[in-house]
């Protein structure tokens, strides 16, 4: 069992629901933080999971930000099973950016 540290992107460039991030079939993975970047104007972000096991989706994080600034709109740590989907959605794509954290838990060693 190996643990991966990585992170995921989000720039957006459509205003459409967009996969930011999918856990491995292979792997759990821990979402420790999304840390929103907003350099001005006022934007509605939203964050969901898509369960693959039952194909439904589950908003987890709603913002409201006005101005420039930093936030996370992850409250605590969020566990993504196999194959599950960290997606996110941007009234605007202008001047916001995201950066996930995330913990892969992986059932195969580092050269597996």
């Amino acid at each position: 069992m190996a643990n991966f540290y990585k992170n995921a992107f989000y720039a957006p460039t459509t205003t459409a629901v967009t996969s930011v991030y999918t856990a491995p079939s292979n792997a759990r993975a821990i979402i420790q933080n999304i840390q929103v970047t907003s350099s001005g104007g006022s934007k509605v972000l939203q964050a969901s999971i898509t369960d693959s096991s039952t194909t439904s989706t589950t908003l987890i994080a709603y913002a409201s930000i006005t101005g420039p600034t930093i936030c996370n709109i992850a409250k605590g740590p969020v566990v993504l099973e196999e194959s599950d989907v960290l997606k996110m959605q941007c009234n605007t794509t202008d001047a916001i950016t995201a950066t996930v954290s995330i913990l892969e838990i992986s059932r195969e060693d580092q050269n597996g």
